[in-house]
């Protein structure tokens, strides 16, 4: 299948889920979820979905729980709302590139005060 046709489908993939995790999943184990990439094998078999998940570490847990549950049911939407013959099984990953950025942005920022101050003991 096209490269080109995948990245499409992972594209619009990427819109329904967020639309369905926030719209039709009523589990109130979720929380403030931010789907931020799909990885779509060439077959349209299988699917990777990253997550990124507001909170503590118990609400990480929680909300891939609540959405590992979900995972046929948001399949079965995404099958209708594609109009897919077959829809992708779903793995949902949680991506904490978001956090380790802010942890690169937040030492980089303490070593620019250091510096400035000529303080390099810490």
């Amino acid at each position: 299948m096209g490269r080109i046709r995948v990245e499409r489908v992972a594209e619009q993939m990427k819109k329904e889920i967020a639309d369905i995790i926030r719209t039709s999943v009523k589990d109130p184990r979720i929380g403030f979820v931010t789907v931020t990439r799909v990885e779509v094998a060439g077959d349209l078999q299988h699917a990777k979905v990253y997550v990124s998940v507001l909170g503590s570490d118990e609400a990480k847990q929680g909300t891939m729980d609540a959405l590992n549950r979900a995972v046929g049911f948001i399949r079965g939407e995404v099958g209708r709302r594609l109009r897919m013959r077959v829809s992708p099984e779903l793995q949902f990953k949680l991506d904490e590139s978001g956090e380790y950025s802010a942890h690169i942005e937040s030492v980089l920022k303490k070593i620019n005060r250091n510096s400035e101050t000529g303080d390099m003991s810490r």
